[in-house]
């Protein structure tokens, strides 16, 4: 059988690979394959640990070719993202990367995603997830165009303390003085591309969009680069852990995008995340404007998203919270972290309890020979990020 064979019997059906495949088989030493957006996604190539080890202390490199992508494009394109956006969009420079939201009318997040200011009238945004019909339904009557673009690129996030390095090795001077959420337009060896100064790992890093032509081609000359011991592929679960210990909320784990919940008490408000520096009332009219309004005069959220330390070690990966014997909340994202020395986990609590140093019993089920054990432990709500190294904005 030959190489080409051997490498499509690894595909399950029904997937695509994306324009890195070629390159992510020979690593992925444990077939771990999984679906993101239709799309082949890498859960863990060998080693969880090394590739975790990889992002708080050297280089990893993880493909985020299925992130979905719109392009938005017209004279009304930048008030068609402000009317869009809870934030205020005017502000967003040529040139900078934006954290944003977007919810429906009753004020429920629709989903987050980070928008690319790539000219006056054009703006890239990308999210986890297919938002397209309510992008264009919302949009309607706006002079500007909603366009899917992602199968126009491949993209890669770099991550880690050497990321920069590594990028400067391989030829894109840009990255030693590119700033934190900021992007540019730049070149090396003919691939043109858009390197951005952000990432999910809540450490230094950057995210490199091409051509899926070049793909392959800016892989190997990556990987060519003096620091490439130290340049680990990393998958989705690696990933996973990093993205706890900085605080980030993942769709689908801990929320659900309000168009794609099964009951209403599943939606939540930019509020009950936590998210509320990034709702700007003194702009006009946007989506969800006037329910967020009346979310906040009736008392606030009934919901609040906090961090948690949790007594012992033992991860407490979808626990329910208990204040004496009333359920309180339950945990949505939970590990033992190896940077920070502790047992931390983000949770959904009553708004009540939502306070820093607020403390709960949290219950724990692990897994005995032939039986499982029930415990209940101390925690306590603290402040997010876990970790936050000075390096990630140098």
């Amino acid at each position: 059988m030959n190489g080409a064979a051997t490498m499509k019997a690894h595909v399950p059906q029904n997937l695509l690979p994306t324009p890195f495949y070629e390159r992510l088989v020979p690593f992925n030493l444990n077939h771990s394959w999984e679906r993101w957006e239709g799309y082949l996604s890498v859960g863990c190539f060998d080693n969880i640990e090394r590739e975790y080890t990889a992002i708080r202390n050297a280089v990893s490199l993880y493909d985020i070719s299925p992130m979905t992508q719109y392009r938005i494009t017209g004279p009304d394109a930048p008030r068609l993202l402000d009317r869009l956006m809870t934030r205020d969009m005017t502000k967003v420079a040529v040139g900078q990367v934006a954290y944003a939201l977007w919810c429906n009318d009753d004020g429920k997040l629709v989903e987050d995603g980070t928008v690319f200011r790539l000219g006056e009238r054009e703006y890239l945004v990308n999210v986890q997830e297919q938002n397209l019909s309510w992008f264009q339904d919302t949009g309607f009557g706006f002079d500007a165009t909603v366009e899917d673009v992602t199968e126009d690129y491949a993209g890669l996030s770099i991550q880690g303390p050497l990321s920069r390095q590594a990028l400067e090795q391989a030829g894109l001077a840009a990255a030693s003085s590119l700033k934190f959420f900021r992007l540019v337009q730049t070149e090396v060896d003919g691939i043109s591309l858009i390197l951005t100064r952000t990432g999910f790992t809540g450490d230094l890093g950057f995210e490199v969009y091409l051509r899926p032509e070049d793909a392959l081609k800016f892989w190997d000359r990556f990987m060519a680069v003096k620091l490439a011991p130290r340049i680990v592929p990393i998958g989705s679960h690696a990933l996973n852990l990093a993205r706890i210990e900085a605080g980030f909320l993942q769709v689908n784990t801990d929320f659900i995008g309000a168009e794609r919940c099964l009951r209403h008490s599943q939606r939540r408000s930019p509020f009950e995340l936590g998210l509320d520096k990034l709702v700007t009332f003194k702009k006009p009219y946007f989506v969800g404007k006037r329910a967020l309004m009346r979310e906040l005069e009736a008392g606030g959220p009934r919901w609040r998203t906090v961090g948690l330390d949790v007594a012992g070690n033992k991860p407490a990966e979808g626990s329910l919270l208990y204040d004496g014997n009333r359920e309180i909340g339950i945990v949505t994202s939970a590990m033992w972290s190896p940077t920070c020395k502790r047992n931390i986990a983000i949770a959904t609590v009553e708004a009540a309890y939502g306070a820093i140093g607020n403390a709960f019993q949290v219950d724990i089920w692990i897994p005995k020979e032939l039986r499982i054990e029930k415990r209940l432990v101390p925690g306590r709500v603290v402040e997010k990020p876990f970790y936050n190294p000075a390096h990630r904005l140098a």
